[in-house]
């Protein structure tokens, strides 16, 4: 099922059981560690940052005489880069210094982002210029993101416990971000809104500086009885990603729920409920499925099963009611219902799975390998997307969110009739 070796005691130094080449957090730290507290600050007020962004970029541009589609291209900029540069991110990750990867990305960030607020509030606003801090957005985002799997397991000993709290806070950003951006819009200008952005990601910066993490023991010098070099570590983290059997069977799985399913309900929910029901009623649904989403955080944190990955695919099934639920055109309240209880079965197969990642794997490929799971999970998103406007014109959107749903519910077939998912065994670390 895994060519790794069985996972250590959370006391031990390195290792497999660990997910990292060293553990920082002694054996009687608590979750609430000084090292898990800056790391929380990070990602959580980045996040809030993060959450704010399409908010300001969509007004902002609209304001400037931009289309729809012209936001869509910024987006798509950042995405393209951040889904093509993160397996290389993860091997720079393991080369070198993951945090300090981490600080730069977030650094570089800080730049973009003042540049970009600088731009909005001198009105001098040009596509071209917003597309290529788009696309230096994406390749910081690229190089940071491999990090984050090794760092959680450095700075807590309760990998699932720091998985749950950091979705849980992920989850309030979502709720919190949009509204703090439209105030500072309405009140100020998009440009206020970058420029709270750029904080964010400085509050991040100094939060990694600030980590005291244990040395990491020398890497090895020779990958297979050759030198250690770049295209040699790429193939080494390609090969121990299919030697998990488990891990990519389900990000196959995985590109087909990208594809069918949450591809297309974004864009054709907001097309289904706003013109019915008004633009208010999708922000409730958002609304929910961020609450959802807490809550299921918090649930997995609670509850932790001896399979993991079995008790998210089951919990997983309450999220058919996403797509279900607004392709039956149920009345909003019961639309708010369905969607809140799919954030809380999609938050606990999410919680599970990080945290079998990051236990599961060991420390010198796990950046590597989380990169390639991110890269696999994102892959097929823009597919998703894309098709949805021609799916919805050829089948009716109804009729696309239906058959979202029925494709939800064989992806949870599909991922419990899996011998190695279902049985992943709990590593002891988690």
């Amino acid at each position: 099922m895994t060519s790794s070796s069985p996972c250590q005691d959370p006391t031990a130094t390195a290792g497999p059981g660990t997910g990292g080449k060293d553990t920082a957090a002694l054996p009687g730290d608590r979750l609430w560690s000084r090292n898990f507290r800056l790391y929380f600050t990070a990602r959580s007020v980045a996040t809030l940052g993060d959450t704010m962004l399409p908010v300001a970029l969509s007004a902002g541009l609209l304001s400037y005489g931009y289309s729809a589609g012209d936001i869509g291209l910024v987006m798509a900029a950042s995405t393209a880069c951040f889904a093509g540069l993160v397996i290389f991110g993860g091997v720079f990750a393991d080369r070198f210094n993951a945090r300090a990867m981490m600080i730069g990305a977030d650094l570089a960030r800080v730049g973009t982002q003042s540049t970009a607020a600088v731009l909005f509030l001198t009105h001098q606003v040009r596509l071209w210029e917003i597309v290529v801090i788009a696309v230096v957005n994406g390749t910081c985002a690229a190089m940071f993101q491999p990090g984050v799997a090794s760092t959680v397991v450095r700075v807590a000993t309760d990998v699932q416990g720091a998985n749950g709290v950091t979705r849980t806070a992920e989850s309030v950003a979502g709720l919190a971000g949009p509204a703090l951006a439209g105030v500072l819009i309405g009140f100020v200008s998009p440009g206020a809104v970058f420029a709270v952005h750029a904080s964010t990601y400085l509050v991040s910066a100094v939060s990694l500086i600030l980590l005291r993490l244990a040395p990491l023991p020398p890497r090895p010098a020779a990958t297979r009885g050759g030198p250690s070099t770049f295209r040699s570590d790429l193939a080494e983290g390609w090969r121990e990603f299919r030697a998990r059997t488990w891990m990519w069977a389900v990000i196959v799985i995985w590109m087909g729920y990208m594809v069918f399913v949450i591809g297309p309900f974004v864009p054709l929910a907001a097309g289904q409920i706003i013109p019915e029901h008004g633009a208010r009623a999708y922000g409730l649904v958002n609304s929910a499925l961020g609450g959802g989403t807490a809550v299921g955080a918090l649930f997995a944190i609670r509850v932790r099963s001896r399979r993991p990955l079995r008790a998210g695919a089951l919990a997983l099934f309450a999220a058919v009611l996403m797509p279900g639920s607004v392709g039956l055109d149920l009345p909003v309240p019961v639309v708010v219902g369905c969607v809140f209880l799919a954030g809380t079965g999609w938050a606990v197969w999410s919680v599970n799975w990080a945290t079998s990642v990051q236990t599961q794997v060991p420390g010198d490929i796990l950046n590597r390998i989380h990169a390639y799971e991110v890269a696999g999970s994102l892959a097929m998103l823009p597919v998703g997307q894309a098709l949805a406007g021609p799916a919805s014109a050829a089948f009716g959107a109804r009729h696309v969110l239906q058959a979202g749903a029925v494709v939800a519910v064989l992806v949870c077939v599909l991922l419990l009739s899996v011998p190695a998912i279902r049985g992943l065994r709990r590593a002891p670390t988690a």
